[in-house]
């Protein structure tokens, strides 16, 4: 079997496994065969490469200009190959084992503060049937903190409107029913009424929102009309298709909601991963503290 043939049973048997999502697969198999170019051009193969490979590997990507934690990224997918490789008994020894992963600082998640959510919700021209779509996407996405990918993998029969919930199939295929709002629910149906038929033109399509081809939006188109709506609504900051998940949750934390209900809404399997939007509720008590304090 060639290496690259054994990088892709590797995904294969991790996807059998573990579930691991498309997009967590496609950066394991790009960093494996960035690693293996690397070794091949040294005369070098993924199954000899020892501890000190791969730590010339790794600092060559940090003199190439890599952060920190994309580093830590990389040496988790080298990781997960050569447990395999050593579990098949394809190699005698993990080369990775001797290498310890770095401490990295979590950064705190983007966000937007509420006025600027209502600036970008209102961006759209509902008018105009691939906008009042739009509209309701942000919506929905605001309303339930969904993650992009699942937004835009919505079929018409995971929302219901009498219950107010949508189902969602979250990482590793996990489903969960999330509590959509009335205001959500309202743009949904005002689109599903009139404009959704009209964007399709006969088409058949059972994506909860099409694009005018009668296909589901894919994450690169959403991402250019999310920007668009950005600048629209004059927010400068950085921006990320995860910023309206990222305030979902904050605004859910700010206005005392519990954390293990934003980590069921969220999808989040560990409640560690939830926790960081304590820590943004906390800076910004700490922000208006400092700013209308006397004694701050």
């Amino acid at each position: 079997m060639n290496e690259d043939a054994l990088i892709e049973d590797f995904l294969d048997k991790l996807w059998m496994e573990r579930g691991l999502s498309r997009n967590t697969l496609a950066a394991y198999g790009s960093d494996l065969r960035l690693f293996l170019r690397w070794l091949v051009a040294r005369g070098g193969t993924l199954l000899a490469a020892d501890a000190a490979d791969l730590q010339a590997w790794l600092a060559t990507r940090l003199d190439q200009g890599g952060s920190a934690r994309a580093g830590a990224r990389m040496l988790s997918s080298l990781r997960q190959f050569y447990q395999y490789a050593h579990r098949e008994g394809l190699i005698a020894r993990d080369p990775s084992a001797a290498i310890e992963m770095p401490r990295l600082g979590r950064p705190l998640p983007k966000s937007l503060g509420e006025s600027e959510v209502e600036a970008l919700l209102a961006s759209p021209d509902v008018s105009r049937a691939e906008e009042c779509r739009d509209k309701a996407m942000l919506e929905l996405l605001y309303a339930t903190g969904l993650r992009v990918s699942e937004l835009i993998s919505l079929r018409l029969g995971d929302l219901d409107a009498h219950q107010g919930v949508v189902r969602v199939t979250g990482k590793g295929g996990r489903e969960r029913l999330v509590p959509v709002g009335e205001e959500a629910l309202h743009w949904i149906t005002r689109f599903l009424s009139g404009k959704r038929a009209e964007l399709l033109r006969g088409r058949a399509c059972d994506a909860l929102f099409p694009t005018r081809r009668g296909s589901a939006m894919t994450r690169q188109a959403f991402w250019y009309r999310l920007k668009k709506y950005a600048a629209r609504a004059g927010i400068r900051q950085s921006f990320s298709p995860h910023t309206l998940r990222h305030a979902f949750a904050t605004h859910l934390v700010d206005h005392g909601a519990d954390l293990r209900v934003v980590q069921l809404l969220l999808g989040h399997s560990d409640l560690s991963t939830t926790q960081i939007y304590t820590h943004v509720a906390r800076q910004r008590l700490r922000a208006l503290h400092q700013a209308h304090h006397p004694r701050a």
